[in-house]
Formats: structure tokens, sequence, C-alpha cells
């Protein structure tokens, strides 16, 4: 995990250099402390989750406080009383079948999706679409390296060998 969070450093670093007017969209994660690159709308916030997986963590934590108050008091109990009963009475087979697997049309998950798209648009400075993005990262990740690598690549496969 170091060694992944090294790499994007390295690749967060060149990105600001060459495109310094995206430092002001650069925050930090409130939870982790992990920098990445925020929405332009969102600059000069420091309130903000990460894409990698506190915003998610912070968004279910608070609602299983907010469900949590709400089965507390009377209407909530009752809510849930109503809910278990109608649960015993419906057969196991019924319940097992009502919700079948989501199947995701790409193998990473949506958030991390959603950043490179973000980060895409950033970069590129138009709006780049979620097909999009999901096509070019099938094709990086089905090419293979090449013998001569760039500065940047070598710098990423040393830390990934010897992380510090």
């Amino acid at each position: 995990m170091v060694a992944l969070v090294l790499a994007y450093y390295v690749l967060l670093r060149s990105i600001l250099r060459t495109q310094p007017e995206l430092r002001r969209c650069r925050t930090r994660c409130r939870h982790c402390g992990i920098f990445f690159l925020a929405d332009p709308r969102n600059a000069g916030r420091h309130d903000l989750g990460c894409p990698f997986g506190c915003g998610e963590a912070h968004r279910r934590r608070q609602a299983s406080q907010r469900s949590t108050a709400y089965y507390q008091d009377k209407t909530g109990k009752e809510k849930k009383r109503q809910q278990n009963a109608k649960r015993r009475q419906a057969s196991p087979a019924a319940a097992l079948s009502a919700h079948p697997p989501a199947a995701t049309p790409w193998p990473w998950p949506r958030p991390i999706v959603e950043y490179v798209r973000r980060v895409t648009s950033l970069i590129e400075g138009r709006a780049v679409s979620l097909a999009e993005v999901v096509e070019m990262l099938k094709a990086v990740l089905r090419q293979h390296s090449m013998a001569r690598m760039r500065r940047r690549d070598k710098m990423v496969a040393g830390l990934n060998e010897r992380p510090p």
C-alpha cells in the first residue's frame, strides 16, 4: 500500500509542476490526511474526504448514527417492529432472490474511476465522460511496459521495488 501511495504522490507532484493552476484544487483528506485534487468548486475547503474510501466511510458512519437515533425514538421503534413482522412473514427463498448482485461495467471501484475522471478533466481542461475514462484505463492497463522508461516511471518502479 505504501508503494501505491508513493507512486500516487509522484504523479500528483508531476501534475502540479506541469499545471500550477491546479494547485488551488489540491487539498488534504480530513480523515486520512492524503493529498488529492478536489473539484475546482471545492477549492480551498478543508472538510473534504478523499475519493479513496474516507468519504464513503464517513457517509456510512453518519448514516448508521442517524439510523440508530431514529430507531431509538418511539416512532422508529414502531416502524422497526412492523418491518421485522413483514420479514418474518416472507419466505427465505424470496428474500434471497429479491436482490440479485449488481454487476459493474468495470473492475475498479466507482469512486476511483470518478476521481480519475475529475483529474483528467482538470488536466485536459474539458469535460471527460466516465466511458472515456474506462476505455482509457482498459487501454493503459492492457499495454505491456517498454524497455525504455521515462524518468518519472523509473522513479515509481524504483519506489515499488525499494520502498523507503
